[in-house]
């Protein structure tokens, strides 16, 4: 694949929104019945960092924590947007969410009272994946300023700010052909919500550049052959490499997400 080709991918992927609509719950509507909130979300972002304009929506009434819930199951923020609506398998658009000021789920999810919180979240999640691709070489080389570019980047969705660096953590090393390991985490689709979720997570080699690794071979590895695996929002074809998916289809923390329907 030519390098175009591959940013056209690559900005397809990054331009990838979910409609979605935002109403108030009705324990925090009281007497006063709200317009409800529609917004483009985009699917490599966290639910605190697009959700601003709900909060300004509802804030003339509110003052608590704001939260999500969908059919009933609270939303866990420090999943990709992405990843939450393909695990939920949501079949009407826009997605109908609900948003909540009041009686925190603590016991279900962790609170998010600024954006630092998920920008750490980011952070761990990256250097995570930087230790499974380049034993941590590529992050331990950035300086203040890169972090910074990548986060700010992401949080006002500007493609080339975030590739500019981003693309440092999306070669191998120099005298590799492959990365050590393809970051991957499989999410395992419950019958009811998304608090029933197993994580499976699993050391993954790419294979050799002769050789690599298909995502059929990891397939029949795990004993899935007749589960419908979904990676930002498609539906991949088991004979793409994993090292070409972790490459083009990986969210921002550069982990490929995989959500497998059984």
């Amino acid at each position: 694949m030519s390098s175009t080709e591959d940013r056209e991918v690559l900005q397809e992927v990054w331009a990838g929104r979910i409609p979605a609509v935002f109403t108030l719950s009705e324990e925090d509507c009281g007497d006063t019945t709200l317009d409800p909130c529609y917004l483009m979300l985009p699917r490599m972002s966290y639910l605190p960092l697009a959700t601003d304009k709900v909060r300004k929506h509802f804030s003339s009434q509110q003052s608590g924590e704001m939260w999500f819930s969908y059919q009933g199951s609270p939303l866990r923020w420090h999943h990709p947007i992405g990843l939450l609506y393909d695990l939920l398998a949501v079949a009407d658009l826009p997605w109908s969410i609900t948003t909540h000021f009041s009686h925190f789920p603590s016991d279900q999810i962790l609170p998010c009272q600024a954006r630092e919180q998920v920008e750490s979240v980011f952070m761990s999640s990256l250097k995570e994946a930087d230790q499974l691709k380049h034993s941590g070489k590529v992050v331990s080389l950035m300086q203040k300023k890169d972090h910074n570019q990548l986060w700010l980047g992401l949080t006002s969705d500007k493609f080339d700010q975030f590739w500019a660096i981003n693309r440092r953590l999306m070669d191998p090393l120099p005298g590799e052909d492959m990365f050590k390991h393809i970051p991957i985490r499989f999410y395992m689709s419950g019958n009811d919500n998304a608090m029933t979720t197993k994580i499976v997570q699993k050391l993954v080699t790419p294979g050799s550049l002769e050789q690599p690794k298909l995502l059929g071979d990891l397939v029949r590895e795990m004993g899935w052959e007749q589960a419908r695996l979904v990676v930002q929002g498609v539906e991949p074809d088991k004979q793409v490499p994993l090292q070409w998916l972790a490459r083009h289809l990986s969210y921002p923390d550069n982990f490929l997400y995989v959500v497998v329907h059984l």
